[in-house]
């Protein structure tokens, strides 16, 4: 066990730290306790030689033993003390995990923030959607109509195709558990109560916040990631009137008209398998489900839409204004968007079903 101590030459530049370098290894020996180098002959030291001098403090650390240096002369002191920094490292800290309480602390924190640019972003936006127009500061209708294509009319299929497949299933399962009773009939009742309440709207709500919610967190996340919207602030443009506005009014139009058509098609595709499976008439399934049509039933199901529209574009445009780093992050918000938005429909309509069954019921 012994010191491995290396004299370094006169000169310490390209050739003479190199050299040094390779007299370091041809020296060490998995006996040495420690690495010294000794500027004693040591005269003068560039940046070439304090780049070598990094590199054999680089040496010590993977070997894992100390690094120093002795006899250098007062000339040299202020160039070798401008590289201790890099020289001496110690090994870093091991984490620590946060206990329970700043846990908690951390994620009341966090909630709070997060609630409160939540707070403003809907702040900005009742002004600019209920406010601003009507005092002659705007209004983007080209982009208004722009949103209604791409948020309404080029989701008409995929609402009307879901709810469609929901309403045979349904259909299909609830002829299976009456056909004891001989009771088939009352399935036509059973589409068209479900469909009016709750699934048409809970249903073609989901598919939008899958389809359209997804799509605004990901496009302000990109403009955010892009800096974009800073250079729409740097411009002195509120980006909830140039980009939220537009996306929340094309929702509030039209979530009802796609609610509206994936009520007909759940109501079709029951007929459907009462038509052509349970062999019941036509006009009779549809007398059946005229019958069971209440205008009570519709306008609840109708009033959640406006409701989940507003969740569906501020979830999806908080998430996108959030955004942090790369192409990963704007990944992640779409996600969080989309969970979120979920999410928060189920709470809606649990309100919902708690006001008109508990309150008005």
């Amino acid at each position: 066990m012994s010191e491995c101590i290396v004299l370094c030459p006169e000169i310490l530049d390209q050739d003479g730290g190199a050299a040094m370098y390779k007299a370091l290894l041809k020296q060490w020996s998995r006996r040495n306790t420690s690495l010294i180098l000794d500027f004693s002959a040591t005269e003068s030291i560039d940046s070439f030689g304090g780049a070598w001098i990094i590199k054999a403090s680089g040496f010590a650390r993977r070997k894992d033993v100390p690094f120093s240096w002795k006899g250098q002369r007062e000339s040299l002191c202020d160039f070798l003390e401008m590289l201790a920094p890099s020289l001496q490292s110690s090994p870093p800290e091991a984490a620590r995990s946060p206990g329970p309480l700043e846990s908690l602390g951390a994620l009341i924190l966090s909630v709070k923030d997060e609630t409160g640019e939540f707070i403003s972003l809907c702040v900005d936006t009742i002004y600019w959607t209920l406010i601003a127009p009507f005092e002659g500061r705007g209004f983007r209708f080209n982009a208004f109509m722009d949103e209604v294509h791409e948020m309404g009319v080029r989701a008409v299929r995929i609402v009307c195709l879901m709810n469609f497949l929901l309403g045979l299933i349904i259909a299909m399962l609830s002829a299976k558990q009456v056909e004891s009773f001989g009771i088939q009939i009352y399935v036509a009742n059973l589409i068209f109560i479900g469909f009016a309440r709750e699934l048409a709207a809970i249903m073609t709500a989901v598919v939008v916040s899958a389809r359209s919610g997804a799509a605004i967190a990901a496009e302000l996340a990109t403009m955010t990631v892009q800096e974009e919207i800073d250079a729409l602030r740097g411009m002195g443009i509120s980006p909830a009137q140039y980009l939220v506005t537009p996306k929340l009014l094309a929702m509030l139009v039209v979530l009802p008209c796609l609610a509206t058509l994936g009520l007909i098609s759940g109501v079709l595709g029951g007929a459907v398998w009462g038509i052509f499976v349970l062999g019941f008439r036509p006009f009779m399934w549809y007398n059946q489900t005229l019958e069971s049509a209440a205008m009570d039933d519709i306008m609840q199901g109708m009033l959640k839409t406006f409701f989940f529209a507003i969740a569906i574009v501020m979830i999806g445009c908080h998430n996108g204004f959030r955004v942090k780093g790369g192409s990963r992050g704007v990944g992640l918000m779409t996600t969080r968007a989309v969970v979120m938005d979920i999410f928060s429909l189920i709470c809606i309509d649990i309100v919902f079903a708690v006001i008109f069954y508990y309150i008005l019921g």
